[in-house]
């Protein structure tokens, strides 16, 4: 087995000290597959967990589900979003599946708290429990539930890889990459869907792909053109209020569409220099992502540098202790 192997990319202080670093795989690349960044080892495969949201989102919308159940930019941005709880992401998941006359119990996410500390609070104050429509991924299973209605596909198996609508994703997101679906690994996400691994490469130029909409199948290209356009025009529906997708997409006022994922990985796709960048902290940590996924976008020069204060305390937060005095910071390296 290769290991995925990165470079020392964010440090970790507490006081004058270096307590820990992480260490980071990065690359991007044009549309054309050109290498214009690297960091590490780039053909090893990454699972690429929720930072492949976009695409099955479009794999969807390129079967119709947004004229079909007349769904808004803001419901489509919620499908391709890991997103907080927030009332209005509720309110977005619940409109898609009173669209598609689904009921919330068929959401096979699972429960969990909004990730949003005051959205959670309020729920908790309310004594309303926490459900399977509060999860951060409960969009895109709404919008896989829309596929399955679209495709006539069962909607209770839709978590299985060989469900139609999940062979419809499967299959979008092989070509965006380059890939063959019969081969590459597949394992099960936090949500329950099947999750694909692909280089750091291959998922550069996916979306280099999702900037440029060149080298696609037509119908990908108009899909993926309408997920794209959502998520820059609502960025606090694809994460949340001050979270690093949102904020990114905000500095970049329109030239940039990006995605988180867990276990620390980050994708953006830089529309006017047609480039593709896929971020993976190796050892998994979300808190290294913030640090690394902007600085790595800066030294691109994909981010504007007035943008820079306000992407300071995402690129170098603050380190407290359990008084809630400040101790140390999270930054990336020279």
């Amino acid at each position: 087995m290769t290991l995925l192997r990165g470079e020392p990319f964010v440090a970790v202080a507490r006081g004058d000290v270096v307590e820990s670093v992480h260490d980071v795989a990065a690359c991007a690349t044009d549309v054309h597959g050109k290498i214009l960044f690297a960091l590490g080892t780039i053909d090893v495969p990454v699972y690429l967990r929720s930072s492949a949201k976009p695409f099955i989102a479009a794999a969807a919308i390129r079967e119709g589900v947004a004229e079909r159940f007349h769904l808004e930019p803001k419901e489509i941005a919620v499908m391709a979003a890991s997103h907080d709880g927030e009332p209005y992401h509720v309110d977005a998941v619940r409109s898609i599946l009173a669209k598609i006359g689904i009921d919330e119990s068929a959401l096979l996410c699972g429960p969990h708290a909004p990730y949003n500390p005051d959205a959670a609070r309020a729920l908790e104050d309310a004594h309303v429990p926490f459900t399977a429509v509060h999860n951060n991924c409960s969009g895109k299973h709404a919008g896989i539930l829309a596929l399955c209605k679209t495709l006539g596909a069962d909607p209770a198996t839709y978590l299985e890889a060989s469900n139609p609508a999940q062979r419809k994703i499967l299959a979008l997101c092989a070509r965006a990459s380059d890939e063959d679906p019969a081969t590459w690994p597949l394992g099960v996400d936090g949500c329950g869907i099947p999750v694909y691994a692909t280089p750091l490469r291959k998922a550069a130029l996916a979306f280099a792909r999702l900037a440029t909409l060149e080298g696609l199948e037509p119908e990908d290209a108009s899909a993926l053109e309408m997920v794209r356009r959502a998520m820059i025009a609502y960025p606090e529906y694809v994460s949340g209020t001050g979270d690093l997708d949102a904020e990114v997409m905000h500095a970049g006022a329109g030239d940039i569409a990006c995605k988180s994922g867990a276990e620390g990985v980050f994708a953006a796709a830089w529309l006017s220099r047609g480039a593709g960048l896929a971020v993976k902290v190796v050892d998994g940590a979300s808190r290294a992502r913030p640090p690394a996924s902007i600085a790595i976008l800066a030294r691109l020069g994909a981010l504007d540098p007035r943008a820079a204060p306000k992407l300071a305390a995402l690129e170098r937060p603050v380190v407290y202790n359990r008084a809630g005095r400040a101790v140390g910071a999270i930054r990336p390296l020279p």
